[in-house]
């Protein structure tokens, strides 16, 4: 069987010292701000535009130093990190997989509204570090990359 793999940008918005979580109605977990990549989309592109749609904000990305030049091209800024994730399997076989570049942002500021048809501004939550931790819904690497993300964004 041969496995489809989708890209997808997913990023961690962080505002004064709190990461923003929904609860996603189909996954029944909570997760930052992402989805899949347009075709005709970059990573951090991605990761913006599904920002922008889910949230209504307009955030920065933390900028990864870059070291590479190229004549004929150039170096794309990494994400923070790049997960592989099984989504569907069949007779035992991974069927479907998403390649998820994952990416941490700063807000400026916390007035949601959501494009229509995305998450309702009411299904989001900020989560300090002690929230995080404590908060028994969250995946590891929620928590994890969540706080990674706090605590790079608070160092800028």
């Amino acid at each position: 069987m041969e496995t489809t793999r989708h890209f997808t940008a997913t990023t961690y918005v962080v505002h004064d010292g709190e990461c923003l979580l929904h609860e996603h109605d189909r996954l029944g977990m909570w997760l930052p701000p992402g989805g899949h990549m347009d075709r005709d989309e970059l990573p951090r592109e991605a990761a913006l535009r599904e920002v922008r749609e889910e949230t209504g904000l307009n955030v920065a990305l933390l900028e990864p130093k870059t070291t590479v030049t190229a004549d004929f091209g150039q170096e794309l800024s990494p994400a923070e990190h790049t997960m592989l994730y099984d989504i569907d399997s069949f007779d035992g076989e991974i069927a479907h997989q998403h390649i998820d570049f994952v990416y941490y942002a700063e807000s400026a500021n916390r007035n949601l509204s959501p494009d229509d048809g995305e998450v309702e501004g009411d299904g989001w939550k900020w989560f300090c570090p002690k929230e995080l931790r404590e908060h028994d819904e969250l995946t590891g690497e929620v928590v994890t990359l969540g706080i990674e993300a706090i605590e790079r964004v608070d160092s800028q």
